[in-house]
C-alpha cells in the first residue's frame, strides 16, 4: 500500500526529530537529568550509558521471575536455518546452541568465540580444510534424549533446502558445497538423509567438516544460529519456525505469530553441559506491537524490560525517556549502517548516473534528523563498510562528499547525472519502507521532499517488515511492483568483510526469495576480490582487500549510505547483568539476562 503524501505530517515528524536531536545534543554533553552523570556507579550500578560496553547490576541478579520483552515486528522467522534478524539471533540462544558461540562478555571481548556443543574450538588440519569436533557430554534435547553429531549435521543440511527453508544465510552452503551439489536433507536418497559429503559423523560424539577451500572466517560461521542442530524426527520443515525444538535451557511454550512468544525452563537442560548459559528467568515472554509509540511508553513505565528489536526508542519516546529516565538508557555505537539501495533491475536504476542523481538530490543532514540526529541516528554514512569491521574508513572515505560538500544535497549535480542518464526532466520511482520503523518512514519522506525538487517523484511503499524477504527479498516482485528505491540497514553477521558485505555484494548469493543482495550487484571484480579475500590469511593483506571491496560497490553507486548508526536503548530498572556486545553490533546480549528482583 502506497501512503498518502502528506506535507503535514512529513513536517511534524521531522519537527519532533529536530527537538530530539537538541536533547540528544544536551544528554551527549552530560546534561538532562540523571543522578550518575552518565558514567554509573563503581558497583555496576544503573546511569546513562551503564551497560554500554560494561555490565551493569551484575551483583544484584537473581534466579527466577519473568524477563518481558517487546518488539515493534516479529521475527522473520523462529526457524534456526531461516532466521536472519539480528534479534532473532540473540534471541534463539535461550532455545538453540551450537558448537561454539560467542562468549557472554561486554563490548568488543563478546564478539569472540567459546566452546558450546563442542568440548574445545576443534581440530584444524589439512591446511585449514579440515575442522574436527568432539560433543561435551550430558547435552540433551527438551525431551531428554541425547543431542549427538548427526543432528547437528542434519540441522546444517536443511541449509541446502531454500525451496523450502528460503530467508536464513547461505555460508555454510558456501563455503562447504560451492558448487550446490547436495540437493538437501528433503531431498536426499541416502537412507538417513544425511548424505551431505563434506560433513562426517564417524560416531555420534564427533563431527568433522570438509572444506573445498580453506577459509579462514569458517569458525565464524559455525557460531551462526544456521550451524544449531535440527533432530530429524522433530522437523516440520516449512512450518518448524512456529515451534523449534530446544537445544537450550529453554523452549517454546506458546506462539502467536505477530502477537506473543512465550518460553519456559526446559527441564532438561543441564548447566553442568552449558558453560555459557545460567537460564536466571524461569519465563520469558516477547510481546509484539506494530505501534511503536505504544511499546515505547510501555518499556518508559517499566512494563517491558527490553525491545527486542534494539533499533531504538522511536522520536516522542526519546524526548520522554531523556528528560525523565536518562539513567535507564545506553548509547551505543551500532555495528549496522543504514541506507538506501537501488534494484537494477527496476528501470531507470540500470544506469549508474540514474543512481547517482539520488545520491546527490538527497539532503543528507534531513536525513540524519529523520534517523534521529547525530546521537541517536549515528554520523552521517559516506560509504558501506562499516568503521568497526578492519578495512572501514569511516568518513574519511566520501567519494560523494555525503558528509561534505554536498551534506544538503547537491541539485546542479544531481540535475547533470539525470541529463547523463537519459532522464533530464526526471523520472517517477517507488520507496519501499519497513511499515512498523517511524525513523525509516521519516527517512523515506526526507528523501521523497528532496528528490522532488529535481524533477524525481517517488511514491512511499509500506510493508511488514517481517515479510521481508518474500517482498523486498524476492528479485521478481521487486520488479514487477517497481521498487526502484529499497530502504534497509544491515550489520554484520560476523565482524570481517566478508561477514558484513558478500550477502549484499557477491553475485553467487543472490537468491529468489530471502535475497539481500538488492542491488543484483553482478560485479566480476568484487567476485573476485571476495575469493582472494578468503585464500588471505595475512591480517593486513585482508584488510587492504576489504577496503578494495567497499571502493568498487560505491564507485558503482548501487547504494546510498544513510548513517553510521548509534542506538538509544532503553532498559527496564528491573534488569540486571546487562550489557551490550559487538557479538550483536552493539545491541545488549539477551542471553545471561537477569532480574534484580522475582517478585
Amino acid at each position: 500500500m502506497t501512503t498518502q503524501r502528506t506535507s503535514g505530517r512529513r513536517k511534524q515528524a521531522m519537527a519532533a526529530a529536530a527537538a530530539v536531536a537538541s536533547l540528544l545534543t544536551l544528554a551527549a554533553c552530560g546534561g538532562g537529568n540523571g543522578g550518575n552523570g552518565g558514567s554509573g556507579s563503581k558497583d555496576g550500578a544503573a546511569g546513562f550509558d551503564a551497560a554500554n560496553n560494561k555490565v551493569a547490576q551484575a551483583s544484584m541478579v537473581k534466579k527466577g521471575g519473568t524477563l518481558k520483552f517487546a518488539s515493534a515486528q516479529d521475527a522473520d522467522s523462529w526457524d534456526t536455518t531461516r532466521g536472519y534478524y539480528g534479534f532473532m539471533w540473540d534471541f534463539s540462544r535461550y532455545y538453540s546452541r551450537q558448537l561454539v558461540t560467542y562468549k557472554t562478555e561486554p563490548g568488543a571481548a563478546g564478539a569472540g568465540l567459546t566452546p558450546d556443543l563442542a568440548t574445545d574450538m576443534g581440530k584444524v588440519t589439512d591446511g585449514g580444510k579440515t575442522y574436527t569436533f568432539t560433543l561435551r557430554d550430558g547435552i540433551t534435547w527438551e525431551d531428554g534424549k541425547p543431542i549427538t553429531s548427526k543432528d547437528i549435521k542434519y540441522g546444517i543440511e536443511r541449509s541446502w533446502a531454500q525451496d523450502v527453508l528460503s530467508g536464513g544465510p547461505v555460508y555454510l552452503q558456501q563455503m562447504l558445497d560451492p558448487k550446490n551439489t547436495y540437493k538437501g536433507p528433503y531431498k536426499d536418497t541416502s537412507a538417513d538423509h544425511l548424505g551431505l559429503k563434506a560433513i562426517d559423523t564417524p560416531d555420534n560424539k564427533t563431527i568433522v567438516f570438509h572444506l573445498p577451500a580453506a577459509n579462514s572466517d569458517f569458525i565464524q560461521v559455525l557460531a551462526m544460529v544456521t550451524a544449531s542442530p535440527v533432530r530429524q524426527d522433530m522437523d516440520t520443515k516449512s512450518k518448524y519456525g512456529l515451534h523449534p525444538f530446544s537445544s537450550g535451557p529453554y523452549k517454546f511454550e506458546s506462539y502467536a505469530p505477530g502477537k506473543n512468544l512465550v518460553l519456559v525452563r526446559n527441564t532438561n537442560w543441564k548447566a553442568s553441559s552449558d558453560p555459557v548459559r545460567k537460564a536466571y528467568p524461569d519465563k520469558i515472554t516477547l510481546d509484539i506491537s506494530t505501534n511503536q509509540a505504544d511499546m515505547d511508553q510501555r518499556l518508559i513505565n517499566g512494563d517491558y524490560d527490553l525491545d527486542a528489536g534494539q533499533t531504538g526508542l522511536g522520536p516522542q519516546g526519546r524526548q520522554i525517556a531523556l528528560k525523565e529516565h536518562k539513567d535507564n538508557l545506553d548509547n551505543p555505537v551500532s555495528g549496522f549502517i543504514r541506507y538506501a539501495v537501488f534494484p537494477q533491475s527496476v528501470k531507470p536504476f540500470d544506469n549508474i548516473h540514474c543512481r547517482k542523481a539520488v545520491i546527490y538530490a538527497t539532503d543528507h543532514v534531513s536525513i540524519q534528523t529523520a534517523r534521529g540526529g547525530p546521537v541517536a541516528g549515528g554520523d552521517i554514512g559516506t560509504n558501506m563498510l562499516p568503521p568497526s569491521i578492519a578495512g572501514g574508513e569511516g568518513q574519511k572515505y566520501d567519494p560523494y562528499q555525503i558528509a561534505g560538500a554536498n551534506k544538503n544535497g547537491n541539485a546542479d549535480l544531481a540535475k547533470q547525472e539525470l541529463k547523463a542518464c537519459g532522464q533530464p526532466n526526471g523520472f517517477s520511482t517507488t520507496i519501499a519502507v519497513r511499515n512498523n520503523k517511524q525513523q525509516e518512514v521519516a527517512t523515506a519522506e526526507s528523501m521523497q521532499a528532496a528528490l522532488k525538487k529535481v524533477g524525481i517523484n517517488a511514491d512511499i511503499y509500506q510493508y511488514d517488515g517481517s515479510q521481508s524477504p518474500g517482498i523486498i527479498g524476492a528479485p521478481a516482485n521487486v520488479a514487477k511492483k517497481k521498487l526502484g528505491i529499497i530502504i534497509m540497514g544491515w550489520g554484520p553477521d560476523f565482524p570481517t568483510v566478508q561477514g558484513y558485505g558478500i550477502p549484499l555484494w557477491d553475485s553467487s548469493y543472490i537468491l529468489q526469495s530471502g535475497n539481500n543482495n538488492y542491488a543484483l550487484i553482478k560485479d566480476k571484480t568484487i567476485d573476485g576480490l571476495f575469493t582472494q579475500y578468503n585464500k588471505t590469511l595475512d591480517e593486513s593483506g585482508k584488510t587492504q582487500i576489504a577496503t578494495q571491496i567497499n571502493h568498487k560497490v560505491m564507485e558503482g553507486a548501487y547504494y546510498l549510505p544513510f548513517t553510521f548508526e548509534r542506538l538509544l536503548n532503553i532498559r527496564s530498572s528491573r534488569l540486571a547483568n546487562v550489557y551490550t556486545t559487538n557479538a550483536y553490533s552493539g545491541y545488549y546480549d539477551f542471553v545471561n539476562l537477569g532480574l534484580k528482583s522475582t517478585k
